[in-house]
C-alpha cells in the first residue's frame, strides 16, 4: 500500500467513525429554574418532565408526580430539602431518600421516583 492510498484510507476510516455517532457531544445542562423541584421520565433529563414549586407543592405534604409520571432524573432547585419516594403515597415500607436544595443534580436516581416531599423552613 503506497502512502497516498494508506492517508486515504485512515482519512474515509476517521470520517466513518465521526458519522457513524462513536464521537459524542456534551449533554446540555437541564433546564430547572431556581425556586423549583424538576423531574424527567429518562435517565440524564430526558423525556416526559413536571416541575413543582412551592406554590404548586405544599411543604410538609405528599405529591405524587401528575399523569402517573416515573421519574429516572430529577434536580432540587428549591430552597428547601426535598424527600423523593418510589411510592406514589410517600409510604417509608418502599425506597426513598432526601436530597438537599439549591441545585442538587441527579442524572440517574437510584430508584424510581413517584412522589416528593418538600420539608419545611
Amino acid at each position: 500500500m503506497t502512502t497516498k492510498s494508506l492517508l486515504t484510507a485512515v482519512t474515509i476510516t476517521a470520517a466513518a467513525l465521526i458519522s457513524s455517532g462513536t464521537a459524542t457531544a456534551q449533554q446540555p445542562a437541564p433546564t430547572c429554574d431556581r425556586g423549583e423541584f424538576c423531574a424527567w421520565s429518562g435517565p440524564n433529563y430526558t423525556g416526559k418532565s413536571q416541575r413543582l414549586d412551592l406554590e404548586s407543592a405544599n411543604p410538609n405534604e405528599c405529591i405524587p408526580f401528575q399523569d402517573d409520571l416515573v421519574a429516572r432524573s430529577f434536580v432540587n432547585n428549591l430552597t428547601r430539602d426535598a424527600s423523593v419516594y418510589q411510592s406514589p403515597t410517600c409510604s417509608t415500607e418502599a425506597e426513598f431518600t432526601t436530597y438537599p436544595g439549591r441545585g442538587t443534580y441527579v442524572p440517574d436516581a437510584p430508584f424510581v421516583v413517584r412522589a416528593i416531599q418538600v420539608w419545611g423552613s
